[in-house]
């Protein structure tokens, strides 16, 4: 288990309210000069919180109206690119921020706090130098089960526009504490789907509803829970559909009313509702040309073929911890020759 950290957050003061664009508004109307506040940077115990939508700049400044077009498309996917989106129908109807909470600001929410500050990399996923553009399609495939944008399109620039602006203060290489979602430690049994059932009554059907479809924000083109499971969920190629990445983010942000330093379930709760949602139904992805070099395989990718002879139901479910073992001997042996 990574040691719980007992420093409080530093929080930037908040503006009030929050300053949304409305689809179709006039290019030339500026926003209001919003105040612009200092950021809460990262360190060794402080986790990175990205800057609140208040701290945006104004619509007139450089980038301002790309950057705001950008959180618009992050907090409403749907209202624009959902199934009768106004600009396009690419999506499955759930928006970003359904998965990268509080439009991607949130510390350990799978936030974008090193997206700015790592890419372009290389990804064993598929086996090339990815840019941000690329990444931000695998979200559009895999977890909103649609289509990829036109890297060339004003939606892309502005998303790509937020995702620099919320890293802008990031060190370039650097990973700050609290990016992305936290990796928990390996259960020493299988995750178990029947005990994750009771997990998901106890805790979840609340919001999502007891047959994991969510519910409908009120304008109907969004989610304001969205659904787990089913044809307007994420598909198998998503990363959320791994267990290490599902039950890391619903342990530090499930129900959405607690954070990283006070979760309402047990890291063993948090495997086992993973192994229970991920065991339901949802649409399929083409994932044959995903880890051409089949050794770097995540320890938790539930298809073959695997460079170990552990099975697949192992590999979805676990003990993931002589996986791991097998796969840092053979990377020792691998680097001795």
């Amino acid at each position: 288990m990574l040691p719980i950290i007992h420093h409080r957050l530093l929080l930037a003061g908040m503006a009030a309210g929050l300053f949304l664009l409305m689809a179709g508004c006039n290019d030339t109307v500026e926003k209001e000069n919003v105040k612009q506040l200092p950021l809460v940077s990262a360190s060794d115990t402080i986790p990175w919180r990205g800057p609140a939508s208040t701290q945006i700049p104004v619509y007139s400044a450089e980038n301002g109206k790309d950057i705001w077009y950008g959180y618009e498309l992050i907090s409403k996917t749907s209202y624009y690119l959902g199934p009768n989106g106004t600009v396009n129908q690419i999506s499955n109807g759930m928006n970003c921020q359904n998965c990268h909470l509080d439009a991607g600001t949130k510390p350990f929410g799978n936030n974008y706090g090193a997206v700015a500050s790592t890419y372009p990399k290389f990804r064993e996923r598929s086996g090339t130098m990815e840019s941000i553009e690329k990444r931000v399609n695998d979200c559009f495939e895999r977890s909103l089960n649609g289509k990829a944008l036109d890297s060339n399109s004003r939606e892309m620039k502005a998303i790509v526009a937020y995702i620099n602006w919320l890293g802008r203060k990031v060190e370039k290489g650097s990973k700050p504490l609290g990016s992305g979602i936290m990796e928990l430690k390996f259960l020493d049994r299988a995750a178990d789907p029947v005990k994750g059932k009771t997990v998901f009554t106890g805790h979840c059907a609340r919001c999502h509803g007891d047959d994991g479809q969510g519910l409908k924000s009120p304008d109907g083109k969004g989610y304001e829970f969205p659904p787990l499971w089913g044809p307007h969920s994420y598909n198998a190629g998503a990363g959320l559909f791994r267990l290490s990445r599902f039950a890391g983010y619903v342990y530090n942000n499930m129900p959405n009313t607690v954070s990283w330093h006070n979760p309402e379930i047990t890291q063993e709760q948090a495997w086992d509702v993973a192994a229970f949602v991920n065991s339901q139904p949802r649409p399929s992805k083409d994932l044959t040309k995903d880890w051409p070099d089949i050794s770097g395989k995540p320890v938790d990718h539930p298809f073959g073929p695997y460079a170990d002879t552990f099975s697949e139901k192992q590999h979805k479910y676990g003990p993931y911890g002589p996986i791991a073992e097998w796969k840092k001997e053979h990377a020792a042996k691998k680097a001795s020759k």
